[in-house]
């Protein structure tokens, strides 16, 4: 029996190496679609500090909670509170902003504007992939580590033009979790009683 486990494996690795980094980063947005209802945990590290929380995805709606940020977006609507303004605001948000905080519109954007290639460091039970954009813009590369076996991405490490980085770690993923369209909308009773709501739409 180990050996027939061992040899399953193997072959499991042998496929997963097969794959372009294009398959991988398709395998990686299927996972998210079919995982429904999806959240998980992340930590972002960097120069400018630590902070860590939950997202919850449904599509390309999503919802952020920690400490320092609470976000919620509904497909067209965003509501952003962060303790630095002490305040709600309420915008429309642009591909951009998207793409920077959910990780379905970010794979997305990445099938579309980047260039990419199978990294040379890889990390055990993950592909990774380098990308770099095809249009000059503030990054100047990053690395996706995709998880072989779920196809969910666990490591995203981005390089800045300015020659700033930063990691960002996801993990404790749960799929098909309970969600209602109220999940992405803005909750009133997750931010201090008072708080401002500035609608900059």
């Amino acid at each position: 029996m180990r050996t027939i486990s061992l040899i399953i494996s193997l072959l499991v690795g042998l496929v997963a190496a097969a794959q372009t980094p294009q398959q991988m980063l398709d395998r990686a947005v299927n996972a998210l679609k079919q995982g429904g209802n999806v959240t998980a945990a992340y930590a972002v590290k960097g120069s400018q500090g630590t902070s860590s929380g939950t997202i919850t995805m449904s599509g390309s709606k999503y919802r952020i909670l920690s400490n320092e940020m609470k976000c919620w977006y509904d497909g067209k609507t965003l509501w952003t509170y962060s303790t630095a303004t002490g305040e709600v605001n309420i915008t429309t948000p642009t591909a951009a902003d998207l793409q920077a905080v959910n990780p379905y519109a970010a794979a997305q954007d990445f099938k579309r504007n980047f260039n990419m290639w199978k990294a040379a460091g890889q990390v055990p039970g993950c592909y990774a992939i380098m990308l770099m954009p095809k249009n000059k813009n503030n990054m100047e590369k990053l690395y996706l580590y995709i998880d072989t076996k779920s196809g969910l991405v666990q490591n995203v490490h981005v390089k800045m033009s300015d020659g700033s980085a930063f990691t960002i770690t996801l993990s404790n993923y749960k799929t098909h979790v309970a969600a209602t369209a109220a999940t992405f909308t803005f909750d009133k009773t997750l931010v201090p009683p008072g708080t401002d709501v500035v609608d900059l739409r």
